[in-house]
């Protein structure tokens, strides 16, 4: 029926990320049929906790098939119709991205990705789930998923039921001194490998993440002040609609993206035109996830890797905004470049080095 691994995950993520109550609606969202066993470990331990869940089980290749045809008109239906006023009723959501294939979306045209990001994604997801629900998102361990990380299938599965069932309270006490100097902070300067970019984040909300809202999680984020951001960046291998890319460079100009170069420059450009957001950025974080150690081609554990950094094109985040809106949440990040806060260099390549932040090094998280 499910494993003991699947087991264990879906208890944290219902009873510590999402946090469900007795009598409370929850949507259960497959995206990908190989996580069912996960999917029915939910649905048992969320009528043990005598809350409600709602089963959507979407299969990709139809998804890909309903993306490529759909226009506004279509997937403001979808939107208005069922999947909108379904998430109204929902106190709490969880996704489980269980996709074999990561480039199924790779030959679907700019315009379908803009009208489905548009018409459903920004109404349902941006705006009511993220702000309405107590929400967590996650992958699924797949032979396929093994195979992007460059892993054997069962040296995978044991990484990732590591990287994901991590002790986040232990996360969350560690990265209090990184939240306190960044609320002090003026400006961020990263340095290092093909980077050298700095920006404001005076004023700035900054929101820890330890296991609430993504699986696997270890992130503190907020967003640059939007026309300070100068300078050039590079970032590791990425993937984003599909379309993967083996390197992205960035030149930015009062936070506009004025030049950039990748290993697919016709996707990228046609990204960058999604919408005026969509060249600017909308989010800078610190990944802090001590068993996440380097690129897999999946945004969800990339985005947490130990010593990165990422600096997002598009879309805001509500809860520490800087005004920019955009059809696109593009979380690309760039792996041990220096970090200086208002001058002072407090991490060198990927490990803190001053007394406060070094108990977020690997070694001093993972300490028994």
């Amino acid at each position: 029926m499910y494993s003991t691994n699947e087991k264990n995950l879906a208890k944290k993520i219902l009873n510590y990320s999402v946090e469900l109550k007795a009598g409370e609606n929850v949507m259960l969202q497959l995206v990908g049929l190989n996580g069912v066993g996960l999917l029915r470990a939910m649905v048992e331990e969320a009528r043990r906790l005598q809350a409600h869940p709602f089963v959507d089980i979407t299969d990709t290749e139809i998804q890909r098939m309903l993306v490529s045809s759909g226009d506004m008109a279509f997937w403001e239906r979808q939107a208005t119709v069922d999947q909108l006023p379904l998430m109204k009723q929902m106190d709490a959501y969880v996704g489980i991205r269980a996709t074999q294939n990561i480039y199924e979306s790779s030959q679907v045209s700019a315009d379908a990705n803009k009208a489905y990001a548009k018409g459903l994604l920004e109404p349902v997801h941006f705006e009511e789930r993220v702000n309405n629900t107590r929400w967590c998102i996650m992958r699924y361990p797949s032979e396929a998923f093994a195979m992007n990380a460059k892993m054997p299938t069962h040296a995978f599965e044991s990484f990732f039921y590591q990287a994901c069932l991590l002790d986040y309270a232990r996360l969350a006490e560690a990265m209090k001194p990184l939240e306190e100097r960044l609320r002090q902070t003026r400006e961020v300067h990263l340095q290092g490998n093909g980077t050298d970019i700095r920006f404001s984040v005076e004023g700035q909300n900054w929101i820890p993440c330890t296991g609430k809202r993504n699986i696997p999680d270890g992130e503190l984020f907020s967003s640059p002040i939007l026309e300070s951001v100068n300078g050039h960046i590079r970032y590791a291998p990425s993937v984003y609609q599909g379309k993967p890319f083996e390197f992205v460079e960035l030149h930015v100009e009062h936070g506009v993206v004025v030049n950039f170069d990748s290993s697919n420059n016709k996707a990228l450009e046609e990204i960058l035109s999604t919408d005026k957001g969509a060249s600017r950025f909308g989010e800078f974080s610190f990944g802090t996830n001590p068993i996440i150690e380097r690129p897999m081609y999946d945004i969800l554990f990339d985005e947490k890797i130990y010593g990165s950094n990422h600096l997002t094109l598009g879309k805001d985040y509500e809860i520490a905004a800087n005004g920019n809106d955009s059809s696109i949440h593009w979380d690309l990040v760039c792996i041990g470049p220096d970090v200086y806060l208002d001058g002072q260099l407090v991490r060198k390549g990927r490990l803190f080095v001053t007394e406060d932040l070094a108990v977020l090094n690997p070694e001093n998280l993972l300490k028994s």
